[in-house]
């Protein structure tokens, strides 16, 4: 994956937070926008997913972690979501076999540990990077917003 330049960081105290910009970012989204989220083991991918999704499909929908089924799918009014988890991907090339050119067409596209897919990484993603700042009191997070230019206009209003 080819690191893109940082747009913004927001830095958040405890989970709520966190799903208070995954919400604000989600009604930013649109067909063909392809979300990388990326961070260590813990760091809250999966939660960040979850609060996205829920926006965008009610809160009362249910967003289990695809780390099994490698692709979960969710439908709403604006465009069918394609969440992947590619934690247990082997091989780059294992990733057209779940139809990933099709969810980058269709709809919006999440994907977890995106940096297994190497080469293959979408170009035009905002990667979603969530760390654990050092010395953090339990539940912060950083949250880092990298893309290219396209995604500046979009994400200047979002909560910082």
């Amino acid at each position: 994956m080819v690191a893109m330049p940082l747009i913004k960081q927001i830095t958040v105290a405890n989970e709520a937070e966190t799903a208070g910009v995954a919400t604000a970012l989600g009604l930013l989204l649109d067909v063909k926008d392809i979300l990388t989220l990326s961070g260590t083991l813990g760091a809250g991918k999966t939660s960040f997913a979850r609060a996205l999704i829920r926006s965008l499909c009610g809160a009362e929908t249910e967003v289990p972690s695809p780390t099994f089924n490698l692709l979960l799918t969710y439908e709403n009014e604006r465009a069918p979501i394609f969440h992947y988890d590619l934690y247990r991907l082997e091989d780059p090339e294992e990733v057209w076999e779940l139809d990933i050119e099709d969810a980058y067409e269709e709809g919006i596209t999440l994907i977890e540990w995106a940096k297994n897919l190497g080469d293959l990484a979408p170009e035009g993603a905002l990667d979603v990077e969530l760390s654990i700042p050092e010395d953090a009191k339990e539940g912060a997070r950083l949250i880092s917003l990298s893309g290219p230019d396209s995604w500046h206009g979009r994400l200047k209003n979002l909560k910082s």
